[in-house]
């Protein structure tokens, strides 16, 4: 149980997306950024959102734990995780690896 005024763990990820792609993926980290393709457009925030929910699944989150806080027009973004977690995490370092190990 939480107690009142306790604040919930978060993060803050630079990320850079890629919309109008192929199909949707987490493809890693590139130097600071997580690199995150979307299909929608960049259009009245279709991109964004579908990069907090492809996130989002990727981390075993809600989409309402992720928020962009900048680059809302913009392909480098930074977002807030709220509450992801060890295993969140891991996933995404388990990621990182996966990438490094194809270069």
């Amino acid at each position: 149980m939480k107690k009142e005024g306790q604040k919930p763990s978060e993060k803050i990820l630079n990320l850079w997306v890629q919309p109008k792609a192929a199909h949707n993926e987490v493809v890693g980290f590139q130097g600071e950024f997580l690199r995150i393709r979307v299909t929608a457009p960049p259009a009245r925030g279709q991109a964004n959102r579908l990069c907090c929910q492809v996130l989002a699944e990727t981390l075993g989150i809600a989409p309402s734990r992720i928020e962009i806080i900048s680059g809302h027009s913009s392909r480098k973004k930074r977002v807030r995780v709220q509450d992801g977690g060890a295993v969140a995490w891991d996933r995404l370092h388990g990621i990182a690896k996966c990438v490094e190990q194809k270069s």
